[in-house]
């Protein structure tokens, strides 16, 4: 019995010293992740929201130099802008932060920087290279730090069948005046209106009411001042003589609409220019910066900034990526593969003669670009302003009482 026992023992021994074996072979196995690292390699975990062409791009023309040069692997995340204060908040909450750097929209930074979930980076404003356009520092600032690197600034240009304008002898509209005649026009000629806003009552519509409030002089903020009772009282006169189609105009399609002829004029952000002039060979798809309104051009400055979540766990390599990222190479390959704009004032260089006039309506559209305000309550501006235009332009509601009412529901929020 005794030795049925030492037996049984010595094989429990023997089998618990295989499994420590198997184990300690395990934990020499590198993590399971994309990019073109060598052996020995460390790990940049990269979050970006991005289309399916976009991360081609990165994956095939951006990220392998990187890798090369750093011997690190990157792996690409993809977490939208609307989801990544959660997505943060909660991995520093269990204290393992998995991710080093992100691409966020700049409409979203606000709440990250409220929640304490991204590094200030004022030590490094000086590696931001002098070629980056000055006016798009100051949207990574709050209270006179810097938090976020710029990275791709984005701007709405207007799109025109040149031939259509041409056939009802019509030109771009460059004023609020001209843009309701050539509407007017276009549904007289033709029984069915050609103009295409985004009315998909969802942040695209509110791109699109943020530039007509600011046109005339108002705070989207405010709501019921002067200027924004202006904005509605125009886009209430011009809503007849709109396409059906913008009701389903997103930014995405509108390409579709435009490149089909269901419509003839429209706003959308360049990368467009491709999808409707490369892609569907619109070639007779023409563009310019935009109208302005009785007091002033207003495009509203989208586009992505770089941050790092506080606990990021390679953070040096991460700000290495950022100084990449910024490089005339990196933004030139950009702007040539992908129609976006550059941060940088020298890196159109490589565009073809086909886009030149495109990238030329882009230029000047951010001269007048302005940014989106960073309120932590923007999903409440956002809602607010949705649902006054569809209340006037829609429903039928009188401007000023209409506005009234969401002015002071943005008032509550703001107390919030």
């Amino acid at each position: 019995m005794m030795r049925k026992w030492k037996k049984g023992l010595a094989v429990a021994l023997c089998l618990l010293m295989i499994m420590g074996a198997l184990a300690g072979c395990g934990s020499q196995r590198p993590a399971s992740t994309t990019g073109t690292g060598g052996a020995g390699s460390s790990l940049l975990k990269v979050s970006m929201s991005l289309g399916e062409e976009e991360w081609a791009v990165m994956r095939e023309d951006i990220f392998p130099a990187f890798e090369k040069q750093n011997n690190v692997k990157i792996e690409a995340v993809q977490i939208e802008s609307g989801d990544m204060a959660a997505k943060l908040e909660s991995m520093k909450k269990a204290g393992k932060m998995e991710i080093d750097l992100i691409a966020q929209d700049n409409m979203q930074l606000a709440n990250l920087v409220d929640k304490g979930l991204v590094e200030d980076l004022s030590e490094y404003r000086d590696m931001i290279p002098k070629e980056i356009i000055p006016s798009l520092v100051p949207v990574g600032e709050f209270d006179g730090k810097l938090y976020f690197m710029p990275f791709r600034p984005n701007v709405e240009i207007n799109f025109y069948n040149e031939k259509k304008f041409q056939q009802y002898g019509l030109k771009p509209p460059t004023t609020w005046d001209e843009l309701l005649q050539v509407a007017k026009t276009f549904k007289e000629k033709e029984g069915v209106g050609r103009i295409l806003l985004k009315g998909t009552l969802d942040g695209n519509t509110t791109v699109q009411l943020f530039e007509f409030i600011r046109q005339a002089g108002g705070d989207p903020l405010v709501l019921n001042d002067e200027g924004s009772i202006k904005a509605f009282t125009f886009l209430k006169e011009l809503y007849p003589y709109l396409s059906p189609d913008s009701s389903k105009s997103d930014w995405n399609f509108i390409n579709q609409y435009l490149a089909n002829e269901s419509g003839y004029y429209g706003a959308n952000w360049p990368f467009a220019v491709n999808v409707i002039v490369k892609d569907a060979g619109k070639t007779e798809m023409k563009s310019h910066e935009g109208f302005s309104g009785p007091v002033k051009k207003s495009k509203v400055l989208g586009g992505d900034v770089l941050g790092i979540p506080v606990g990021a766990p390679n953070k040096e390599m991460a700000i290495k990526f950022i100084e990449y990222l910024l490089s005339k190479e990196v933004q030139e390959t950009l702007v040539s593969k992908l129609g976006w704009p550059s941060s940088r004032s020298d890196a159109n260089g490589k565009v073809e003669d086909w886009q030149k006039p495109y990238f030329d309506a882009v230029s000047k559209a951010l001269e007048s670009a302005e940014p989106r305000p960073n309120v932590t309550y923007w999903a409440d501006v956002d809602k607010a302003l949705n649902e006054a235009y569809k209340a006037i332009t829609i429903d039928g509601k009188e401007v000023k009482e209409t506005l009234d009412k969401y002015h002071s529901i943005l008032e509550e929020a703001k107390k919030k």
